[in-house]
């Protein structure tokens, strides 16, 4: 893999930058947006500054996707902006893409800056990609961060040490509860979500201890760039860890295996030299308890299927289930590019450097 650019350390009082990127949910839900701008500038002392089109309508995003890309690139040009954190995904940031050359991805190759965020948010990291920066997949600013409570302890502590700090991060800690209870964006007082106690993190596959830089997003997002000039080459995958997560729209194993066996397809999963997956995402309303109850007993099909990928194509590595990240909360960031290392016997996946400068 090609080496990234790391971006400079968050520091306290620095200024971060809200965008919209996809669709407009800072303007549905202002009260949501609000209380997790304020939460996020109270738990890591920061100050916040909105793009120019951060709290514009949802259609009026949807419309004008120019509108998107020019908030993009303020921020990347923005000297006083020190970080950028998309409000919430969507699913048409792929719309950006055709309304970009290389004068964008230039604009942000010489303003290195921490982007984050999650979801259909993985275009823009593969933007970032192939603009030869490290960026973070993390959690959104209404998704995670602006969990009502406050923002969950492992998600605190794994931000100070990913984005403030230049030294290695080291070993990534399980989370002991995960939440899927869906709330009302729009409850001024919304009551806290409760936690069910999680699993371990499965370590499936190859018993090898492998270290490899890390590559991937979300799943549901890889069909809209696999094809595009965003997909990285072949040769870009060799030695990466790949890590995937699951959308709230909670893709079938069977999704899964067709895009697993696409990879295989490509030679990409020949190169890898483990798998990181998350725990399936997804939320559910009181009515849905029997579909919850259900689909939580289903993860471990995902498993089968990323073992039955890589026997298919005679493919041996440590694969690690079940992880903190993405579409559950609380989540861990993920720094492109990074070199991580997955020890099976151990069962333990540590970064092994530092994501920031």
């Amino acid at each position: 893999m090609k080496n990234l650019i790391k971006p400079k350390a968050l520091k306290t009082g620095d200024l971060v930058a809200t965008v919209s990127l996809s669709w407009g949910g800072a303007s549905v839900f202002p009260y949501r947006y609000e209380q997790s701008k304020k939460q996020f500038e109270t738990a890591f002392d920061v100050k916040s500054v909105e793009a120019p089109h951060a709290r514009a309508s949802a259609e009026m995003l949807y419309q004008n996707p120019k509108l998107r890309l020019d908030d993009l690139m303020w921020a990347f040009e923005n000297k006083d902006v020190k970080a950028i954190l998309t409000n919430i995904g969507g699913d048409d940031t792929i719309r950006l893409l055709p309304l970009m050359n290389e004068k964008h991805f230039e604009i942000m190759r010489k303003n290195p800056k921490i982007f984050l965020g999650m979801s259909d948010t993985t275009v823009n990291h593969f933007m970032c990609f192939k603009a030869g920066l490290s960026s973070f997949y993390s959690p959104c600013l209404l998704f995670g961060y602006g969990e009502n409570g406050g923002v969950p302890d492992l998600l605190l502590q794994n931000t100070k040490k990913t984005l403030f700090s230049t030294k290695a991060i080291g070993k990534l800690s399980e989370s002991d509860f995960f939440i899927v209870d869906r709330i009302d964006w729009a409850l001024q007082n919304a009551p806290l979500r409760s936690h069910i106690p999680s699993t371990p993190w499965r370590y499936i596959g190859s018993k090898r201890k492998v270290q490899g830089r890390l590559l991937g997003g979300c799943m549901d997002l890889f069909q809209f760039i696999n094809g595009t000039s965003l997909w990285p080459e072949k040769e870009e995958w060799a030695g990466a860890i790949l890590f995937l997560e699951t959308s709230e729209e909670r893709p079938s194993p069977l999704s899964l295996l067709y895009m697993m066996r696409n990879l295989g397809a490509q030679g990409i999963l020949q190169e890898l030299k483990g798998i990181l997956f998350a725990r399936p995402g997804g939320e559910f309303d009181e009515s849905e308890s029997a579909i919850k109850e259900a689909y939580l007993k289903s993860y471990e099909e995902y498993d089968a299927v990323l073992l039955k990928v890589c026997k298919e194509f005679d493919v041996d590595m440590p694969i690690v289930t079940n992880m903190d990240f993405g579409h559950t909360v609380p989540q861990l960031l993920l720094p492109y590019g990074a070199l991580c290392e997955i020890d099976p016997l151990n069962k333990q996946v540590s970064i092994l450097e530092s994501a920031v400068e």
